[in-house]
């Protein structure tokens, strides 16, 4: 009986696992797919698909892609991480943090379902500040991901995985605590930016989360070469 706990407590989360938590995303997914069926008759034939600092359309997609893209990234995505936790070599570690994984998990498909909305609302004719919403809902998904990566355990898929964070439980560790408060700050001033819009709302976003993803690679080869230099 111990043998059996011991290898159960160790054993990654299983897909029956997830899929029974996973409802809320699940939902999501296959509400995004029936959509696009009831859409692709009515969009355009050419879908905007991109927005300049402006908030001006300066790309488009087909129907059909515009109808079924990111819903089928959506359920892409879904089942990705429905299966990491089943392939990645340290496995055992999903359940040290599988909340936060859930939690990733449906906020990466409501970002995605948020964006589709945005865009068939566009496509459809409603007028909307793409360059205020899209900024708002990235940086909203980097505040939650700040208040997550502490949680993050050693893993080859989730978080900040670069050879020195990889090759180190303890530079994982201490690099993660560091990223944390940076995606929080970064994703609050790129919501500062959103409510300006325009050029304020990209340099907002993309030069504090740029910060927020290279000072900790940084940081992480120096803690790594400080801990061997001491061996």
């Amino acid at each position: 009986m111990k043998v059996a706990s011991s290898a159960k407590n160790n054993a990654g989360l299983t897909i029956s696992e997830q899929v029974r938590s996973d409802w809320p995303a699940l939902v999501l997914v296959l509400a995004t797919l029936v959509a696009g069926f009831f859409l692709y008759p009515h969009l355009p034939e050419r879908v905007p698909s991109h927005w300049n600092l402006q908030g001006e359309v300066d790309g488009y997609s087909s129907r059909f892609w515009g109808a079924f893209g990111l819903p089928l990234l959506n359920a892409a995505i879904y089942l990705l991480m429905l299966v990491t936790p089943l392939i990645d070599p340290r496995k055992e570690n999903y359940r040290k943090f599988a909340g936060s994984y859930h939690t990733l998990k449906i906020a990466l498909i409501l970002v995605l379902t948020g964006l589709y909305m945005l865009v068939a609302a566009s496509a459809l004719g409603y007028q909307l500040s793409m360059d205020k919403l899209v900024p708002l809902i990235i940086s909203l998904l980097f505040i939650l991901i700040g208040n997550m990566m502490g949680k993050f355990r050693h893993n080859y898929f989730v978080g900040i995985k670069v050879p020195w964070t990889l090759a180190s439980e303890t530079v994982w560790q201490k690099t993660h605590r560091l990223a944390a408060p940076l995606w929080v700050g970064a994703g609050m001033l790129g919501v500062a930016g959103s409510l300006a819009g325009g050029e304020w709302a990209a340099a907002l976003l993309l030069i504090p989360l740029s910060a927020a993803v290279i000072i900790p690679i940084i940081y992480s080869l120096m803690v790594y070469n400080k801990l061997n230099k001491n061996k």
